[in-house]
C-alpha cells in the first residue's frame, strides 16, 4: 500500500532534515518506507521507519532526536 501524506510531514533523517511525503507498507514483517525529499539538497530518498525521527518541536514536547545530538532526548 501507498499512502500520500496531505500535509506532508516534516522529520530528520540520517542525512539530515526532510519533508516525508509518502508513506510505503508492504506489510506486518516490513518496516514502513517513507519517501523523503531532504531539505538541503532536494534529493529524494526512502528510509526505513528506524532511521526518520520526528523534527525537533518544543511546542509538543519534541526536543531532540538521535540523529543530531547522539541519541539523547
Amino acid at each position: 500500500m501507498i499512502l500520500q501524506l496531505n500535509p506532508t510531514l516534516p522529520i530528520e533523517t540520517p542525512k539530515g532534515k526532510a519533508m516525508a511525503v509518502m508513506v510505503i507498507d508492504y506489510g506486518p514483517e516490513h518496516h514502513l518506507l517513507w519517501v523523503c525529499f531532504q531539505n538541503e539538497t532536494g534529493e529524494c530518498w526512502t528510509w526505513p521507519n528506524p532511521q526518520i525521527r520526528a523534527e525537533t518541536n518544543p511546542t509538543f514536547g519534541r526536543h531532540g532526536n538521535s540523529f543530531l545530538n547522539g541519541g539523547k532526548s
